[in-house]
C-alpha cells in the first residue's frame, strides 16, 4: 500500500461501517489496517493500535471532507 496514509482510528468495526460506505460511493480506495485482529478479538484493539483507516495520499483531504461532513450531519459519531 505504497503511499497511504493513516487518516483515522477506531477501536470497533460498527464505529466505520457507514464511512466505509460513503468512501465506496466516492469511489476512494481504502484499506482497514488491523481489522481482522479487532473482529477476531476484539479486546486487542487498543493494544494494536486500533483499526486504522488509510487512504491514498492524493485522497486525503477528500476522505477529511467526508468524514467531517458526516460527523456534522449525522447522529452517529467518528471516534
Amino acid at each position: 500500500m505504497k503511499n497511504f496514509i493513516t487518516i483515522a482510528t477506531f477501536t470497533y468495526q460498527s464505529e466505520y461501517a457507514v464511512l466505509a460506505l460513503l468512501l465506496e460511493q466516492h469511489d476512494i480506495p481504502h484499506v482497514f489496517l488491523n481489522e481482522t485482529m479487532a473482529s477476531v478479538f476484539p479486546f486487542y484493539s487498543n493494544a494494536i493500535g486500533g483499526i486504522r483507516l488509510q487512504v491514498h495520499k492524493e485522497d486525503a483531504e477528500r476522505t477529511r471532507k467526508i468524514i467531517s461532513e458526516f460527523d456534522n450531519t449525522s447522529k452517529m459519531r467518528i471516534v
